[in-house]
C-alpha cells in the first residue's frame, strides 16, 4: 500500500467562529483517522524519533498499537514515560522534535505524532482510568515544588517508585502553566485537572496556596521530614522592555493578561475578574505566550490585534500551527518592528497621579536582519528614521519571564545565575544545596512543556538514586 504523503489533516473549528469563542480550536482524530495516520509510520529499527522526545516515549511501540487498534495498550505505552500524555499532544513543539526526527519526514511529511498522542490520551480520558494499581511505599519522603510540568512528572515518577510525594503550590489551583498560562482555547482546564487526579490517584498529594519561601522554607521542609527537594516553580517574573509609557493603564505583561484570563476565568460573561476588553491590541514578543495572548485578546472582543516582531517571519519562534491560526483569525503581524515609546494621554478625571494615564499608541521603528548574534539568529538593526504610531489602547509584553526570586532569596546555599536561574548539574538537575534538585523554567527561564516534562524525569532518576541507590521495588526503569 502506497503511503500517504501528508500527515492526515487535524479538524478544527472554523477560523471567524473561533475567533469569538473560548473552546478548544483542534478537534482531535477519531479512529478510523487515528488508524490511518498511524500507518504511515515505518517502525523504523533506529527510532530516531524517540531520540527527539524529551521524555523518550516509545513511540514507534504505541503507535503500532494504534495501527492494531489497540488504543489501551498505546495508552500504556506512553503513560511508561509520559505522566501527561494529553497535554503533551496538545502543546508540544513535536515539529522540532520528534516529527523533526521522523525519517519518514525525509522524503514526505512526518508522521503526526503529537496528534496521535492526543487521540490516545482523550480515548483513555473519556473511557474512564480503570484501575489503578499503587506501589509498594518505599518509605522515603520527597517535597516537589510547584504543580507545573516538572514538577507534575517529577512527582509522577516518583510516585511510581513508592515514594511519598507532596506537592506544594503557591496558587489556588493545580497545573502551573498549564493552568494560568496556556488559554483555555489551546488546552482545556479539565484535561489538566484530569491528568492531576491521575497523579493523586497514584498516592501524590497536593497543597495548594502554600508559597516555598513564605508559608514554608525549603530549609523548613527538611525539618519536617523530607528527605529531597524538587524546585520546579517556573519562571514567573515578567520581563519589560524599560521603554517610556510602560507604566501607563492599558500595558499588561502577558502573565498577568493570561493569568486574568485564564486561571481567574475572566473570559467568562459572569466573571468577577477586571481584565480590559480593549478595541485595538498590540502584542510585542514572537513566541507561542505572544500568539497566546494575541489571540486571547481577539476572543475577549478586540477589533484589530498586532503581533509587533523585531525580526521576520521565518525567525518567529512560535509553533507554526499556532502562527498559521493566529493568521486564520486575522491577527495582523508587524514583522521587522521594534517599539520605541508607548504613547498615552493623563487621565484629567484622577487627580491622584499624573503619571496615571492611559495608552493610545505605540511607537515602533522599522528594523532589517544583520549579522547573526551569539544563537546564530541574523540580529535586528533599527532603520534611522523609519518611526511610526500603531494607534491601540492596550499593549501586552510577552517578551519573556525569568524566575521568582523569592526561593534564591529564601534558601542559604542555592546558587544562580544572572537571570536568577538556578544553577543545577544538567545530568541530574542536583542543585549547589544538598537534596535539592531542580528543574524546567525555574533553571532555564521561560521554555516549552515537554522540555520542563523532560527535567523532571531527569531530577526523579537522581532522587531516586539519591535516596535509594536507584533499587525499588516495582521500579519502572
Amino acid at each position: 500500500m502506497a503511503i500517504q504523503p501528508k500527515k492526515h489533516e487535524m479538524p478544527v473549528q472554523e477560523a471567524s467562529l473561533r475567533a469569538r469563542n473560548f473552546n478548544e480550536v483542534a478537534l482531535g482524530y477519531d479512529e478510523k483517522t487515528a488508524v490511518a495516520e498511524a500507518q504511515r509510520c515505518l517502525n523504523c529499527k533506529n527510532r530516531p524519533c524517540v531520540e527527539g522526545c524529551p521524555v523518550n516515549i516509545s513511540i514507534p511501540d504505541f503507535i503500532m498499537k494504534v495501527k492494531g487498534g489497540d488504543f489501551e495498550g498505546a495508552y500504556e505505552v506512553i503513560s511508561k514515560s509520559s505522566s501527561l500524555p494529553a497535554v503533551c499532544g496538545r502543546v508540544c513543539p513535536q515539529e522540532t522534535q520528534c516529527e523533526s526526527k521522523c525519517t519518514l519526514g525525509i522524503k514526505f511529511e512526518p508522521v503526526g505524532i503529537g496528534r496521535l498522542e492526543r487521540f490516545v490520551a482523550d480515548r483513555h480520558n473519556a473511557l474512564g482510568d480503570g484501575e489503578i494499581t499503587l506501589p509498594a511505599e518505599n518509605g522515603h519522603r520527597v517535597a516537589v515544588i510547584g504543580s507545573g510540568p516538572s514538577g507534575l512528572t517529577c512527582a509522577g515518577d516518583l510516585a511510581k517508585k513508592g515514594y511519598k510525594v507532596t506537592v506544594f503550590e503557591a496558587l489556588h489551583l493545580a497545573g502551573g502553566v498549564l493552568v494560568y498560562g496556556i488559554p483555555e482555547f489551546r488546552l482545556p482546564k479539565e484535561i489538566v485537572k484530569k491528568e492531576v487526579e491521575t497523579l493523586k490517584k497514584l498516592g501524590v498529594d497536593v497543597e495548594t496556596n502554600v508559597v516555598i519561601g513564605k508559608t514554608i522554607t525549603i530549609d523548613e521542609l527538611f525539618e519536617d521530614g523530607y528527605e529531597a527537594v524538587f524546585v520546579g516553580s517556573g519562571a514567573g517574573l515578567p520581563r519589560f522592555m524599560g521603554i517610556n509609557g510602560e507604566s501607563l493603564k492599558g500595558v499588561y505583561s502577558a502573565n498577568e493578561f493570561l493569568t486574568r484570563a485564564n486561571l481567574m476565568k475572566a473570559y467568562k460573561k459572569d466573571s468577577q475578574t477586571p481584565i480590559m476588553r480593549a478595541k485595538n491590541v498590540a502584542v510585542v514578543g514572537g513566541g507561542n505566550v505572544a500568539m497566546d495572548a494575541a489571540r486571547t485578546a481577539l476572543r475577549l472582543g478586540a477589533e484589530n490585534v498586532y503581533i509587533i516582531y523585531r525580526r521576520s517571519m521565518d525567525e518567529l519562534p512560535a509553533r507554526k500551527e499556532e502562527v498559521e491560526h493566529a493568521q486564520e483569525e486575522g491577527i495582523k503581524f508587524e514583522i521587522l518592528r521594534n517599539p520605541v515609546e508607548i504613547l498615552g494621554f493623563e487621565n484629567p478625571d484622577d487627580n491622584r497621579d499624573p503619571k496615571n494615564g492611559f495608552v493610545t499608541g505605540v511607537k515602533v521603528i522599522k528594523c532589517e536582519l544583520g549579522e547573526p548574534d551569539e544563537k546564530g539568529r541574523r540580529r535586528p538593526v533599527e532603520i534611522a528614521g523609519s518611526e511610526y504610531v500603531i494607534p491601540v489602547d492596550c499593549i501586552i509584553m510577552a517578551i519573556g519571564t525569568n524566575p521568582n526570586p523569592l526561593i534564591k532569596n529564601t534558601t542559604a546555599g542555592l546558587e544562580v545565575n544572572r537571570h536568577g536561574g538556578i544553577i543545577v548539574e544538567e545530568e541530574t538537575g542536583k542543585t549547589s544545596k544538598q537534596g535539592v534538585y531542580a528543574g524546567g523554567d525555574a533553571v532555564t527561564g521561560a521554555a516549552t512543556v515537554i522540555l520542563a516534562m523532560g527535567a523532571g524525569k531527569t531530577a526523579a532518576k537522581a532522587i531516586d538514586e539519591y535516596l535509594s541507590g536507584g533499587v525499588i521495588s516495582g521500579a519502572d526503569e
